[in-house]
């Protein structure tokens, strides 16, 4: 057994010992559903924190032949696929975290020369009877002991793309680094399996990569291996129901990650930290400040800012993820910058309309940290005052909310303003407090139409009246409650009992005048 040689199952050990552990095992039936075949290059790219280094760990495991593989894996849900015995600790596994030699390294030349000494090093000790033609050559070394031992190799490369985003303007170091694994894994017999995982796809030089044997699995198209970026919803609620936590709390905090294949997609971290804890709250800026979301909002390529306000909104934003070049330097356009942010991720992809939006509460808390921090002081004002409009939309004072509105809307002037979408951002964005109590829903169908706004009180604040928002410009006051009543909006909530609140709120573009009108009903009165 070696450092980075069939290193053992120690490391998934410890996540298996961990008071909170999800099984996650059935990624190794994919694996080997291509092992040894041409597709058996596999990249996956996730954010920080969503579990990548024990899947990694998990997959050493189950492959090295000198681990405990039976015991650890015969319990676990890859035990009743068919491949499970076939490939289970057959092989010579090398597993490498590539930041650990990144951090030693002085030059990309230093950090292949380190690496090539390292696993060379291994490979001596574990095989020293091979006859080897060039023992200073890691090629020819593997070349070597495969053809002795005729076992093919799993190689695991964690934090792959490390050398690009902490030396993100070294050109020269990321090519070289690139020609290093294309040289090491290309038409190579020896490998059995590759599998690298980190944070950004393959990076891209001009139309090609320089590692097209493989296949990448990212936020924008996880495929296959959707299920396995996060916590299912099944697995969630397993893990609320076990730890006596709010499903609908933590559905609203923690979930957005959307995956035809898999559904919703939850930050495992976030998720088992309000478990541990038995709270709910901001978990990401323990791994990721908002510094990290501040340098990319800021850049404010062609109308960035203006998204990023409308994204905060509960907008969605179609974007181009095609040209993105999987760096974090090269950026032609606002999407490139769009198309980073998911794959960090602050913004979750929906692949079928080929929208960005902010994906839960979390991540919303990012981006009011980050505009604040940024000097966005507009954005920071409103969000500020928030508390207070929600404090008057409740207390049916409308003169305040029209005032506490007409100064979001001075605040955001920079957005076209003259239609309802326009308006609809700027209110949303005023009533950012409100959706610690309540769930935003843009457009809810209703009897006959559509309601422009929507917020249901969360569980835990069942008390609170609903609000049903409608939104005007060019029209007086109490023109939206009287379209609500017309269109039996309040049928939208045949199955919420509590109250509603009708909030009119209408814009005069001439005399850049907002008025508000609220009027309290009980939905059983208008069914």
């Amino acid at each position: 057994m070696g450092i980075y040689l069939n290193p053992g199952d120690d490391k998934f050990m410890m996540a298996q010992r961990s008071k909170i552990y999800v099984d996650k095992s059935n990624i190794i039936a994919y694996l080997n559903s291509v092992f040894r075949t041409e597709d058996r290059f596999v990249c996956v790219s996730r954010p920080r924190r969503f579990g990548k280094s024990m899947a990694a760990n998990m997959i050493a495991a189950y492959y090295d032949h000198l681990s405990t593989a039976q015991s650890i894996f015969g319990h676990m849900k890859i035990a009743t696929d068919d491949s499970f015995a076939e490939h289970m600790g057959k092989y010579d596994v090398i597993q490498i975290n590539m930041q650990d030699f990144l951090s030693r390294a002085k030059d990309a030349d230093t950090l292949v020369s380190m690496l090539q000494k390292r696993l060379i090093y291994d490979f001596m000790k574990a095989y020293p009877d091979c006859p080897y033609f060039d023992p200073d050559d890691l090629i020819e070394v593997m070349n070597d002991v495969y053809a002795q031992t005729q076992r093919p190799f799993v190689i695991i490369i964690d934090e792959w793309d490390c050398i690009f985003r902490e030396y993100k303007d070294h050109k020269d170091w990321q090519e070289k680094y690139l020609d290093f694994l294309r040289s090491w894994f290309k038409d190579k017999a020896y490998i059995g399996l590759a599998y690298m995982t980190g944070i950004l796809p393959i990076k891209k030089y001009g139309t090609h990569s320089a590692l097209n044997m493989f296949s990448e699995f990212s936020m924008t198209d996880a495929g296959p291996l959707a299920e396995f970026v996060g916590f299912t919803e099944s697995e969630v609620k397993k893990l609320c129901e076990i730890h006596k936590m709010d499903f609908n709390e933590c559905k609203a905090w923690y979930d957005g990650y959307h995956f035809n294949e898999a559904g919703s997609i939850y930050s495992p971290r976030s998720v088992v930290q309000s478990m541990k804890l038995h709270k709910y709250n901001t978990y990401w800026n323990q791994t990721e400040t908002f510094e990290a979301l501040k340098i990319y909002i800021d850049m404010n390529y062609d109308g960035l800012r203006e998204a990023i306000i409308a994204l905060m909104a509960g907008e969605r934003r179609k974007i181009d993820t095609a040209n993105f070049s999987n760096d974090m330097t090269t950026f032609h356009n606002m999407d490139d910058v769009l198309t980073l942010l998911v794959h960090l991720g602050y913004l979750g992809y929906d692949y079928d309309t080929e929208s960005v939006f902010i994906p839960n509460q979390e991540i919303l808390k990012e981006y009011a940290s980050a505009t604040k921090a940024g000097g966005w002081d507009t954005v920071a004002k409103a969000i500020k005052a928030s508390d207070q409009l929600l404090t008057d939309t409740l207390s049916l004072n409308a003169e305040a909310v029209a005032k506490a509105i007409e100064a979001a809307h001075m605040k955001t002037s920079h957005l076209t303003y003259n239609d309802e979408n326009a308006l609809a951002y700027t209110i949303s964005l005023a009533y950012y407090a409100a959706r610690q109590k309540y769930n935003l829903i843009r457009e809810l169908p209703t009897g006959k139409g559509f309601a422009d706004l929507v917020f249901l009180p969360k569980p835990n604040y069942a008390e609170l009246p609903a609000l049903l928002i409608e939104l005007k410009w060019d029209k007086g006051a109490n023109t939206a409650i009287r379209q609500i009543k017309e269109k039996a909006y309040p049928k939208a909530f045949a199955a919420y009992e509590g109250k509603v609140l009708l909030v009119d709120i209408s814009y005069d573009k001439k005399t850049r005048i907002h008025e508000c009108a609220i009027e309290p009903i009980n939905v059983s009165s208008c069914q």
